[in-house]
């Protein structure tokens, strides 16, 4: 389909046009989205002189028409310039089209024409100012603004402002421990879900049963498991059966990565065994018999209602290979955990005060 900018210009013949076919759009005035030049077309102009010496007469006075006639010549004349001035108007229009497609070029191979580029300096300045709730706003700002956030010095100085003498911290994530480079990001983002109160209200406001069943952990596959003895609230002993799950890597389109490559200088800074971990926690009234599912991928997993209407069930189902679109692959039976009756059922992120940390860590 044509664009929408090369659109075809009318043709129109000096007899087929009277003073009928003068519209408003032929005027200077005119709406510039209708007409581009903002003059008289030099057919229309054309037609009109010749239905101005028609109806005036030539013998009728010579005066009046010869006025009428070198109004109409001078008409014609700058018609014709402005026909000119069209015709590099157009010519100027395809080099604007060409500058266009030279732009969209340049922003294709990622080259910047618009806006400033300031100092890495500048950026570390307005860093000691962001709360930890906008560090993620603050690092899409720019590719500075975001190398800034890959820095060891950012994540030390985040952590000093909200550290207080008072705070409860295990031990690795003491002051002593957050001198080390290696896991330093990890280890401050743990730090402040004990240090920052907006960040603590969050983890304590989770329901012992979350309202709906979490879908974050299909398709992960199952790196540890084992079963804890508690003694909680009540006077029976529970059951804890905790499930590690990492991740499935996605499949990039073409084998290329679009992500930014982290600085060489701060990866130690940045590295994090647990990125893509959770744990999954279910307590249980009574200690239930279930199978190796270590290295499994997981398919399935509800949250229903107990038989006895009183607690609640877990389903789980694992398969040996990973889900192909969402799908299970129909000649593998796969293996099923069911826990029943069920107290709590714990989602936990790798930054969770209760998710259990590596030594390495």
């Amino acid at each position: 389909m044509p664009k929408k900018g090369n659109r075809k210009r009318l043709k129109f013949r000096a007899d087929d046009v009277c003073s009928e076919s003068v519209t408003v759009a032929d005027y200077a005035n005119a709406d510039p989205a209708i007409v581009k030049s903002g003059r008289v077309k030099k057919a229309v102009a054309n037609a009109v002189e010749k239905e101005v010496k028609l109806l005036c007469g030539l013998e009728a006075s010579q005066g009046p028409v010869q006025e009428v006639l070198s109004s109409a010549s001078g008409v014609s004349k700058d018609v014709h310039d402005s026909s000119e001035e069209l015709d590099s108007e157009e010519g100027d229009g395809e080099g604007k089209v060409s500058r266009k497609k030279k732009n969209k070029r340049r922003k294709e191979n990622g080259e910047c024409i618009d806006g400033e580029e300031y100092p890495i300096d500048i950026w570390h300045v307005l860093a000691a100012y962001i709360r930890p709730e906008d560090v993620c706003r603050f690092a899409l700002i720019c590719k500075n603004a975001w190398t800034v956030t890959c820095t060891a010095a950012f994540w030390t100085r985040l952590y000093k402002r909200h550290y207080s003498l008072d705070a409860d911290l295990p031990s690795r994530l003491q002051p002593d421990s957050i001198s080390k480079m290696h896991c330093l990001r990890a280890r401050v983002i743990r730090s402040l879900f004990h240090l920052y109160e907006p960040f603590s209200l969050r983890v304590s406001k989770c329901p012992p049963l979350p309202e709906s069943t979490p879908t974050t952990l299909l398709n992960s596959k199952c790196l540890l498991f084992w079963v804890n003895k508690v003694s909680g609230t009540r006077a029976e002993t529970m059951w804890e059966f905790n499930f590690k799950f990492v991740k499935q890597p996605a499949k990039v389109k073409n084998g290329c990565d679009q992500g930014l490559e982290l600085p060489r200088l701060y990866k130690d800074v940045l590295t994090n065994p647990d990125s893509d971990c959770y744990l999954l926690r279910v307590t249980t009234l009574n200690f239930i018999f279930t199978s190796v599912v270590m290295g499994m991928t997981l398919t399935m997993f509800t949250i229903n209602v107990s038989t006895d209407m009183r607690h609640h069930r877990v389903r789980l189902e694992f398969q040996d290979s990973p889900m192909v679109r969402g799908k299970r692959l129909r000649g593998d039976p796969g293996t099923q955990v069911v826990l029943d009756p069920v107290h709590t059922v714990r989602l936990m992120d790798w930054w969770h005060p209760q998710y259990p940390i590596s030594s390495c860590t």
